[in-house]
């Protein structure tokens, strides 16, 4: 398969277009949530919007016409799940050390 012709079932410019803008757009909110003055609440939101927009940013390249939308999800289902795997180690470590090094 040549990665210069385009899929038949594959997105289009346009689409592929409004998924990468989608995805910047979300980062660039995140950003004005974060140094915004007025809320701890959004700046809360922004600090979860800063962890999603990292892990959407994976997703960039396949913003590209002829990629057919279910790559893009299924690589978005796999991003997803890495995320989970290492939240649950990470939860799993903290439990840890806490039972084992700060008391019983």
């Amino acid at each position: 398969m040549s990665d210069s012709k385009p899929q038949p079932g594959g997105m289009s410019a346009k689409t592929a277009t409004n998924v990468e803008y989608g995805i910047i757009a979300i980062g660039v909110l995140a950003l004005l949530f974060i140094f915004q003055p007025f809320s701890l609440a959004l700046f809360t939101a922004g600090c979860v919007l800063v962890i999603f927009a990292g892990l959407i940013n994976n997703l960039l390249p396949l913003c590209e016409p002829g990629v057919p939308l279910s790559s893009l999800l299924k690589a978005g289902f796999v991003i997803a799940g890495i995320f989970v795997v290492v939240l649950i180690v990470a939860l799993a470590s903290a439990y840890l050390y806490g039972r084992l090094f700060i008391g019983p």
